[in-house]
C-alpha cells in the first residue's frame, strides 16, 4: 500500500548522505510506517515467530529511508510486538500480533483507504479466478503432480506459520500451471497495492485461524479437482471465491480495532 506514504521526492531519503542519516526522520513519516507495520502484523502478513524483511527491503517497499525503518522497528519493539536478534540469522522477529495500541494503528492504516482497498481486492479476486481458469486450461501432467504435492503439504502443515507458507507454495503452483507470466506479474502488482509491507498471504490472528485454514483446505481440494478435470468455469469461480478470504481478514482486523470505540464506522461487507 504505497499510496499512504509520500513519495521519496516529497519526504526526502533519510538513508542517503551522512548528514541525512544523522537526523531523526520526520515523525509523521515514522508514524505512518509504524501504523503500516503494526497492521501488517495484526492481519497476519507476519505471524508470531516470523522474521520481517531486512531494513533495506522494507525501506524500498515503503519508499522511505532506512533510518525511518529503524526508528519504526524500535517503536514496535518497545510495544512488545517485535524482538530484535543480533548476529547471523538475526533480524526483527514477531513476538505478538496485537498490542495495547494496535487498534489505533490498524484503524488509521485501513479506515481512510477502505474504498480503495475494496476496489483493489475486487480486481485481485477476479484475477485469481482468471489464473485458476487458465491453469485448468493449460495444466500439464507435471503441473498436476506438483499441485497434488502442494495440496498434501498444506493438508499436513501445522496451523499458523507452516500453513501460511504451504498456502503460498500452493498458489504459486496454480500460477505456474496457468503458464502465463503476464497474469502473474499483474497479480503481483495488484497484491503489492493491498499489502502493507510486501506481497504476502494474509493469515489473520489466532482468533478463528484454524477455522479459516480448514475452509481454505476445502477450497484447495475443489480447486485441484477442477483444474485436474479441466473444468474451466468451475475453476475460475472457485478461484475468485477463494480470494475473498483475504478481504474478510482485513474486515475482521478493522472491526477488532473499532470494537469498543464509539463513533467508529464498521467496514461494509464486500
Amino acid at each position: 500500500m504505497k499510496g499512504n506514504i509520500p513519495a521519496p521526492s516529497m519526504i526526502g531519503r533519510d538513508g542517503g548522505s551522512g548528514l541525512d542519516s544523522a537526523l531523526e526522520p520526520r515523525s509523521s513519516v515514522v508514524d505512518m510506517v509504524v501504523d503500516r507495520l503494526v497492521t501488517a502484523i495484526a492481519v497476519g502478513e507476519y505471524l508470531p515467530g516470523s522474521r520481517l524483511p531486512p531494513e533495506r527491503d522494507l525501506a524500498a517497499s515503503l519508499q522511505v529511508g532506512r533510518v525511518t525503518i529503524r526508528t519504526a522497528l524500535a517503536r514496535l519493539a518497545q510495544q512488545g510486538l517485535l524482538e530484535t536478534v543480533r548476529g547471523r540469522g538475526g533480524g526483527s522477529f514477531v513476538r505478538e500480533q496485537w498490542g495495547a495500541t494496535s487498534g489505533e494503528s490498524v484503524h488509521r492504516a485501513l479506515a481512510a483507504r477502505w474504498d480503495e482497498i475494496l476496489d483493489v481486492f475486487e480486481a485481485v479476486r477476479l484475477l485469481h479466478g482468471t489464473i485458476a481458469r487458465a491453469a485448468a486450461e493449460n495444466r500439464t501432467e507435471d503441473d498436476m503432480h506438483e499441485l497434488h504435492a502442494r495440496l498434501e503439504d498444506y493438508r499436513q502443515a501445522d496451523t499458523g506459520l507452516e500453513s501460511q507458507r504451504a498456502d503460498e507454495r500452493f498458489h504459486l503452483a496454480i500460477g505456474k500451471a496457468a503458464h502465463n507470466a503476464t497474469l502473474q506479474e499483474v497479480l503481483f502488482q495488484l497484491e503489492s497495492k493491498i499489502s502493507l509491507t510486501a506481497p504476502a498471504h494474509l493469515w489473520g490472528s489466532a482468533e478463528g485461524m484454524r477455522e479459516m485454514e480448514l475452509r481454505a483446505l476445502a477450497d484447495h481440494e475443489q480447486l485441484v479437482q477442477a483444474i485436474n478435470d479441466q473444468q474451466l468455469e468451475q475453476a475460475g469461480a472457485l478461484g475468485s471465491e477463494h480470494a475473498r478470504i483475504d478481504l474478510e481478514l482485513f474486515e475482521k482486523a478493522l472491526q477488532k480495532a473499532d470494537r469498543n470505540q464509539p463513533g467508529k464506522t464498521q467496514p461494509p461487507k464486500a
